[in-house]
C-alpha cells in the first residue's frame, strides 16, 4: 500500500466542540436576587415606616381624626412650618446638640485613660474590667430610676451635701437639671468608649512596644506617637456612635424628668413624644421626627466625609 493510499484511508480527526468561556464574576454582573432578602427586610423595617411617617406628617392627624386617619385633612407642609415657628423645636435641637457634644467630650478621655489603665496585666485586672462595665450593662430604666431616687429633694445627694455643710438644690428642675442629665449620661455611657479604646489597644503590635522601649521613649512620647495612632480609628468611630446615641437617648430624659420635661432638658426625643402622645398631635409629631432625622443626618454626612474611619484602606494605600 502506497503512502498516498494510506493517507486517503485515514479518517479525519474529530474537532472538539467549542468550549464556552466563563465570564468573570464582577460586582456589576453578580445576580441581584442575592440582595432580595436583605432588601425586603430593609424595606419592611426602614422604608415603609419612613414613607408612612412622611405621609402622616402632611395630615392634620389628632385625637379627632385618628379613627379615620387615611381620610384625615391634608395640610401639606403646614406642620413643618408650624414646627419651626410655633413650637420649641429649635430650642430642643440646641439642647440635644449641646448635651450630645458635652457628653461625648467628657466620656472620651475617661474611656481612653481607663483603657490605658487596664491594658497591662496586673492582679485583679479582670475584676476591674468587669466593674468598669457595670454602668454600661445596666438598663436605662434602672439607671434613670437609681439617679432619680438619689436626686430627689429628700434624697441621699442632698443629705450628703447638708451633712458636709454645703447647700442642697433642686436637681430635677431648673438650670441644674441640664447638668444632671449630662452627669447621668456620662456615668452610663463612658464604658462604651472604654471598650472601643481597649479594642484598639489590643491591635498594637508587641514589637512596637519593644522598639519604643529600646529607643528609650518616655511614656508621653510613646503614648503620643505609638499608641494614639492605633486608637484614631476606633475612637473616631466611638465618638460618632456615642454622639448619635446621646442625641437619640429618650429613655434617660424621660425617666429622670418625665413628660413634659423642664425647658432646660427638653431634647428632641422627649419633645416629639410629648407632642405625639401628650398633646395628641400625631401629624405634628411626625413632622418633628422627620426634621430631627434631617438635623442628625446632615451633620453626620459631612462628618463621615471629613473623618476617614476605614483605616485599613489608608494603610493599604500607604504600603
Amino acid at each position: 500500500m502506497t503512502k498516498k493510499a494510506a493517507n486517503q484511508r485515514r479518517l479525519p480527526a474529530a474537532t472538539p466542540p467549542p468550549t464556552r468561556r466563563r465570564r468573570p464574576v464582577s460586582e456589576r454582573s453578580r445576580p441581584l436576587w442575592l440582595l432580595t432578602p436583605g432588601g425586603l427586610l430593609i424595606g419592611l423595617i426602614i422604608v415603609v415606616p419612613l414613607l408612612l411617617g412622611i405621609y402622616i406628617s402632611m395630615l392634620q392627624l389628632d385625637q379627632y381624626t385618628i379613627r379615620k386617619w387615611i381620610s384625615a385633612p391634608f395640610v401639606g407642609l403646614s406642620n413643618f412650618v408650624e414646627a419651626f415657628t410655633g413650637t420649641e423645636l429649635l430650642h430642643a435641637f440646641g439642647n440635644s446638640v449641646a448635651f450630645a457634644v458635652i457628653a461625648t467630650v467628657i466620656t472620651v478621655p475617661i474611656g481612653v485613660f481607663a483603657a490605658l489603665a487596664t491594658q497591662n496585666a496586673f492582679r485583679g485586672r479582670s475584676l476591674v474590667r468587669s466593674v468598669f462595665l457595670i454602668p454600661y450593662v445596666l438598663p436605662s430604666f434602672v439607671v434613670g430610676t437609681f439617679w432619680r431616687t438619689m436626686l430627689q429633694p429628700d434624697g441621699i445627694i442632698n443629705k450628703l451635701l447638708n451633712g458636709a455643710g454645703l447647700p442642697s438644690g433642686q436637681w430635677l428642675s431648673g438650670p441644674a437639671s441640664f447638668w444632671v442629665l449630662i452627669l447621668v449620661e456620662v456615668w452610663a455611657a463612658w464604658p462604651f468608649i472604654y471598650l472601643m479604646a481597649l479594642s484598639g489597644l489590643q491591635s498594637v503590635d508587641q514589637e512596637v512596644h519593644e522598639a519604643a522601649a529600646v529607643d528609650g521613649a518616655l511614656w508621653w512620647t510613646k503614648l503620643r506617637y505609638v499608641i494614639f495612632p492605633y486608637l484614631r480609628g476606633p475612637v473616631a468611630l466611638a465618638c460618632l456612635i456615642a454622639t448619635l446615641h446621646h442625641m437619640n437617648n429618650f429613655s434617660l430624659a424621660f425617666i429622670l424628668f418625665g413628660v413634659p420635661a423642664p425647658v432646660d432638658v427638653q431634647v428632641l426625643p422627649t419633645l416629639v413624644y410629648s407632642m405625639s402622645f401628650t398633646s395628641l398631635r400625631f401629624g405634628m409629631g411626625a413632622a418633628m421626627a422627620l426634621l430631627s432625622l434631617v438635623f442628625i443626618a446632615l451633620p453626620l454626612y459631612f462628618y463621615l466625609r471629613a473623618v476617614k474611619l476605614d483605616t485599613g484602606t489608608e494603610s493599604g494605600a500607604k504600603k
